[in-house]
């Protein structure tokens, strides 16, 4: 998915917010009180957003082997408490906030299904990081660029056809290169740091986290992928219930 697709974090106070607001800026709408139903009820974007992600959990296969990923670690994901369907700033998609374990989805900026696809199952594998390890997304810029990795790697956003469509072509190594160089940008987009230092940070993760493919195994470059991995991953697990 198209632009931030990382955690935000709380706000800062005084001097020290306008230095870095850890990306909550393209998020204006997390600090607003939540609207009523009746609200809501009259924005298309947020209906069409909120039928596209039920649409997403249903039957994208990358969306579902990391649900069922997350509740064999011990954190379910509930529709209607990890995610938000939120007006962004910006050509913002999404972003995994981790100070309220909640998935913003950027109703005003996510118009296509395959799109909506991308950016559930980008955000996902930042709550699967968040779940399975300690992430410190706030402090540790190598912890936010390992996850950005795996997130660009293992979420179709580097498939060959996206790539494509953005008008970049290349054949030896050019998916590694789609990986850095979408890792660094998120970065950028939600940390006041130089791009000297985010590429150093995703430089030094990168061929751990490159190769860290949990839960999928492998990476999935396509929905058969996807698919052939869920199977695999549900099939692992009625191998060890029988050890």
């Amino acid at each position: 998915a198209r632009g931030a697709e990382s955690s935000p974090a709380p706000e800062k106070k005084g001097a020290a917010a306008e230095e870095d607001d850890f990306g909550y800026r393209l998020f204006p709408d997390r600090n607003k009180k939540p609207q009523s139903f009746l609200a809501r009820s009259l924005f298309t974007f947020h209906n069409r957003c909120q039928v596209m992600l039920r649409m997403t959990l249903e039957t994208n296969p990358y969306a579902q082997l990391l649900l069922e990923a997350m509740k064999q670690s011990g954190c379910t994901v509930f529709n209607d408490r990890h995610f938000s369907c939120e007006n962004c700033d910006g050509c913002v998609s999404g972003g995994f906030d981790a100070a309220t374990s909640q998935i913003v989805l950027c109703q005003n900026n996510i118009r296509q299904q395959s799109h909506m696809n991308r950016v559930v199952t980008h955000e996902l594998i930042h709550a699967f990081d968040h779940c399975r390890a300690h992430v410190d997304w706030f402090k540790n810029v190598k912890h936010l660029a390992c996850s950005e990795i795996r997130a660009a790697n293992l979420s179709g956003d580097c498939t060959l056809m996206n790539e494509i469509a953005r008008f970049k072509f290349g054949l030896k190594g050019h998916h590694q290169t789609c990986v850095r160089d979408r890792a660094v940008r998120s970065i950028l987009a939600v940390r006041n740091v130089s791009k000297e230092t985010a590429e150093k940070a995703v430089d030094e993760v990168f061929d751990a986290c490159f190769n860290d493919l949990e839960p999928f195994g492998r990476i999935p470059h396509s929905k058969a992928d996807a698919r052939r991995a869920y199977r695999d991953f549900q099939n692992r697990d009625r191998y060890n219930a029988n050890l």
